[in-house]
């Protein structure tokens, strides 16, 4: 764990010897699979299922937890790109959706990957300097997850399989930000002022589109949650933009970070907490830095429009 500034730790819960079900036959995004990923839930060790009803039931003030120690199979040499074939088993898959099962429903983004469930995420030298979860030299600032998005992921799952020490993702929570902004600012950003573009991932070559005025915090005012994307948000006027200026300030001030090693699951509430990662230097051996992403929405019904099946389709750009 590396601390970057004064932020709460998200809580590190080591998971005994886990022995899951027989991880089934039949492709990963099939009905069967998920579902028997969730009837896994009942032989998770008492420990982990216990974190995440906590963890579902109130945030921690950091926003996520570790699960480490969880099984990830054998592993071939790292894929040269997200959609790679691969003759890994599946086991880190069935781990990382009977996790996304039992905090709610996983789903797929059908830009992203073709909508698959688990998603391999590893550094892909064309895109080492890009604003993308593949890149490797640039700094990723701070986001929510699909911010533009209607029906965002309540959750963020990623699993490290092989892991890099000199790569920290990191972790912002707006339970220990909101202290630290004025009550103007905080104020602002209630407020519906601020448009969000859509990532570039989405638009299959499309003209981008800021999305409909929005507000970065909402709910309690003590405890509200948050919307933000420091490369794709902007204000409509100037005091909406100073405003955002002061947030991403404050993120940056009060921030911690985690190089997650294998068998780790970084579980973020995408409600509460923003992330990013620090930049790296990878190989490209086949041993470099592996990580799976799962997203989990917690009312499969609001999507029911814009889905198949598990899979959100919904279209941006002009």
């Amino acid at each position: 764990m590396t601390t970057m500034t004064d932020h709460a730790q998200p809580q590190v819960i080591e998971s005994p010897e886990w022995v899951p079900m027989p991880v089934p036959t039949c492709s990963i995004g099939d009905h069967e699979f998920v579902r028997t990923a969730g009837h896994a839930g009942r032989l998770l060790p008492a420990v982990i299922h216990d974190a995440l009803v906590d963890f579902a039931d109130a945030p921690p003030q950091a926003g996520a937890i570790v699960l480490r120690g969880l099984p990830v199979g054998c592993l071939p040499q790292t894929p040269t790109s997200p959609t790679a074939a691969t003759d890994k088993d599946r086991v880190s898959e069935f781990t990382l959706l009977t996790v996304a099962r039992r905090l709610g429903h996983p789903v797929g983004y059908e830009p992203e990957h073709g909508g698959d469930l688990v998603q391999n995420l590893v550094p892909v030298q064309a895109n080492a300097d890009r604003q993308v979860s593949t890149s490797s030299k640039v700094t990723l600032m701070f986001h929510t997850e699909a911010a533009f998005h209607p029906h965002r992921p309540r959750y963020l799952m990623l699993l490290c399989l092989r892991g890099d020490e000199h790569a920290v993702t990191t972790l912002s929570s707006i339970f220990e930000v909101l202290p630290h902004l004025p009550g103007r600012v905080v104020d602002t950003l209630f407020q519906p002022r601020f448009r969000t573009a859509v990532d570039e991932s989405y638009l299959h070559g499309r003209s981008n589109v800021l999305g409909a005025p929005m507000s970065v915090l909402s709910g309690e005012r003590d405890r509200p949650t948050m919307v933000f994307d420091a490369d794709l948000m902007v204000g409509t006027d100037d005091e909406a933009d100073d405003a955002l200026l002061a947030l991403s300030a404050a993120v940056e001030a009060r921030h911690t970070g985690l190089a997650l090693q294998a068998g780790d699951l970084l579980v973020v509430d995408n409600n509460v907490a923003v992330h990013g990662r620090t930049p790296y230097q990878p190989r490209f051996d086949g041993y470099d830095r592996w990580l799976q992403r799962s997203m989990a929405v917690t009312d499969l019904s609001a999507s029911a429009g814009q889905r198949v099946d598990r899979v959100i389709v919904t279209h941006f750009g002009a």
